[in-house]
């Protein structure tokens, strides 16, 4: 099936866990029920190896699994967006197992490296362009004091479709989107909360993580942001912050930790998160998200 990218861009980008087994080893047919969900609540683009899919904690060889499992569990019924990154070589082999896999497009996760440049982050992306053999990219920016031009000149690298803006200034995403190309989407990467003050200034589309849980509440988040709705996105974004609230304690440690606490009361066992991240949440944070899940008949 042929999907139009763009507009999957400027949809839900779903941002999906990594299941595990009772070893500790990575469980990818956990996932079936939970795709199944969002997938028929609408959910635009579902994404693996993204940080609430724990990236940073898989290996390159767990990583190379996930997203040529999760392509098959998806099977064609949405374009899928595969997260690439840490070292240059992980980063080329995994571009290159997520082309094979039938991913629809890269995402690019920021170079972590404590030296990195930014015009070693251009040469960065463009060997994972290469090596991926030409696949389209979404950049996935979460530091944006590489300033403006380091913006455009990465932007400008042939293929480039769009940027997960990821950082709280909606000042700096105005003048990177009016410093760029058109033809860039740029997407909301701080999830729902923070959709509403990025789609004023150009941002379409946000990630997800709550789509894991309650796919149906992002899809009408989204309705109402497309619409210019903004009031009815605050009071749908006001009955799920919550949610965001516990992932964002223990300097955002718990990110992953309230998805699937959260899938746990619903049932299905994603087993813990991997340390460094935090397990389990502690009585008071799953106190919180057990009334949560009660108020919104979510369990």
């Amino acid at each position: 099936m042929t999907h139009d990218l763009d507009m999957a861009l400027a949809g839900i980008s779903g941002i999906l866990v990594t299941p595990y087994d009772d070893n500790g080893d990575i469980a990818p047919e956990k996932l079936s029920p939970i795709l199944d969900r969002a997938l028929n609540a609408g959910v635009h683009m579902p994404v693996v190896n993204g940080n609430t899919g724990e990236f940073y904690a898989l290996t390159t060889d767990e990583a190379c699994t996930m997203v040529r499992e999760v392509t098959a569990l998806v099977d064609g019924r949405a374009p899928v967006l595969a997260g690439v990154g840490r070292s240059l070589r992980d980063a080329c082999r995994l571009a290159k197992a997520s082309a094979e896999a039938g991913a629809a497009a890269l995402m690019v996760h920021q170079p972590p490296d404590p030296f990195v440049s930014p015009r070693g982050t251009l040469d960065y992306v463009q060997a994972i362009i290469d090596a991926s053999g030409g696949m389209p990219v979404m950049l996935y920016l979460r530091n944006d004091a590489i300033g403006t031009q380091a913006i455009v000149d990465l932007c400008a690298l042939p293929g480039v479709k769009g940027v997960k803006w990821a950082t709280p200034n909606p000042l700096k995403l105005a003048a990177a989107i009016n410093a760029c190309d058109p033809g860039i989407t740029w997407v909301g990467g701080l999830a729902e909360v923070w959709a509403p003050p990025l789609y004023a200034v150009g941002a379409r589309g946000f990630t997800s993580g709550l789509i894991n849980v309650w796919p149906e509440r992002s899809m009408d988040i989204h309705a109402a942001l497309t619409a210019g709705d903004y009031p009815e996105a605050n009071r749908l974004i006001a009955g799920m912050r919550a949610f965001e609230d516990i992932r964002a304690e223990e300097l955002n440690g718990t990110n992953v930790t309230g998805v699937k606490a959260a899938l746990l009361a619903q049932g299905l066992d994603c087993g813990p998160t991997r340390p460094p991240s935090a397990w389990p949440l502690t009585p008071a944070q799953q106190q919180q998200l057990d009334t949560f899940m009660a108020e919104n008949g979510l369990t």
